[in-house]
């Protein structure tokens, strides 16, 4: 096994806990290795850090799977993580869906697998993780005996590591377009064509977080997608919901989740860029009980940080001039490169703008089956937040 070494100036942040080595960190390697090869990491000094995969493509050289230097990467490592994580899922209450694999959070760096009831999603982002793919499939099919595998892995990410995107069965085919339950409700989730891994799950603890304040309220949700949050706000005893969201498919799923839960009458969606109409409806002076948004990261690199402060504090602006005074707004961003402290910072600067006054009721983040390592930031990536809008 290939032996790698850090730099004697780099490394505290490896030492501490987190799974990437970037290239810059590497100094010397002893052995041959090809790409996705488990290899042994080291310190400069000599002293055994961890093992993991490596990718000579990649700027994240070195994935860490284990701090143990005994503890063997094989077939029974997989299925021995797997089902721990499953565990600690059960424990803190997820058992129906969940996100059952959060990467680096659950030991397993890049590997990314969602439980919707009988049925698993995957995804294998990095190299060294979809090497291993065989091995995870058959660990799910041993724990679960799932109705279906799924793999979503067309996604761009995934050409950084030499990989191409693809997606596809990974058990019998079967029919991926689902029903699931949530907080009461029923969802259409449509695993093959669907967002990221065809559902939000993130969301699922914050869906519940506005029962209280959309009783009887006239609600307005921007960004709804398939209408998670609007039926949800129906649920929870709305008057009225209206949802917009720029796709087209999107919204006819929104109205047969609508229709599946027999809340037609109160929810209703419109396929409208949310942009240009949340910025018209405030100059004509519409206003809301409560206004939810949950916009897409409006950007993937540090480089257009600033194109991202000035885009999420445009579009909370505009969502505050609509919020009738002391009316709730539902505000929520998804980027890891916006911190929470930056992301609070730009509700103030919204606020300040809309010459509004606010105060907050809710603060959280991603459901808890999307585990947060403090050594690792980028595991604690979503920020939810309720205000009254004064």
């Amino acid at each position: 096994m290939a032996k790698f070494f850090l730099r004697k100036k780099a490394g505290d942040r490896v030492a501490n806990g987190h799974p990437w080595v970037f290239a810059n960190e590497l100094g010397d390697s002893d052995g041959e290795y090809e790409a996705g090869d488990i290899v042994e990491l080291y310190s400069y000094n000599g002293s055994f850090i961890g093992k993991g995969y490596v990718n000579p493509a990649s700027q994240i050289r070195i994935r860490l799977l284990s701090r143990n230097k005994s503890e063997e990467i094989n077939d029974e490592f997989f299925y021995n993580r797997i089902n721990e994580a499953w565990a600690y899922r059960q424990s803190i209450g997820y058992i129906e869906n969940c996100r059952l694999i959060f990467g680096e959070a659950d030991g397993l760096p890049a590997l990314i697998i969602d439980k919707f009831n009988d049925y698993l999603v995957l995804q294998t982002l990095a190299l060294g993780i979809d090497k291993w793919k065989p091995a995870i499939v058959d660990a799910l099919q041993k724990i679960f005996k799932p109705k279906g595998i799924y793999e979503r892995n067309d996604v761009p990410v995934r050409e950084l590591e030499g990989l191409a995107q693809q997606k596809g069965f990974l058990s019998e085919p079967f029919d991926t377009n689902i029903i699931l339950n949530e907080n009461g409700l029923k969802f259409h989730v449509d695993i093959e064509n669907g967002q990221k891994t065809g559902y939000f799950l993130d969301q699922q603890d914050n869906r519940r977080a506005i029962q209280h304040i959309v009783k009887g309220a006239d609600v307005l949700e921007a960004f709804c997608y398939t209408g998670t949050f609007s039926l949800h706000a129906a649920h929870y005893g709305a008057k009225s919901v209206l949802g917009l969201d720029i796709s087209e498919n999107a919204v006819k799923t929104a109205r047969r989740n609508a229709e599946l839960n027999g809340l037609q009458d109160i929810c209703k969606f419109d396929a409208v860029n949310a942009f240009d109409v949340l910025k018209q409806w405030g100059k004509d002076n519409r206003r809301y009980d409560v206004v939810m948004i949950d916009p897409p990261a409006f950007t993937k690199s540090r480089e257009n940080i600033q194109k991202a402060i000035t885009g999420y504090k445009e579009i909370n602006l505009r969502s505050m001039k609509l919020t009738k005074p002391g009316g709730f707004l539902v505000t929520a961003s998804c980027t890891n490169l916006v911190p929470p402290d930056m992301f609070l910072k730009i509700i103030d600067m919204a606020a300040k703008d809309a010459k509004r006054k606010i105060r907050q009721v809710t603060w959280q983040t991603q459901a808890s089956d999307h585990p947060i390592l403090w050594h690792v930031p980028s595991t604690q990536y979503l920020k939810f937040l309720i205000v009254q809008v004064m």
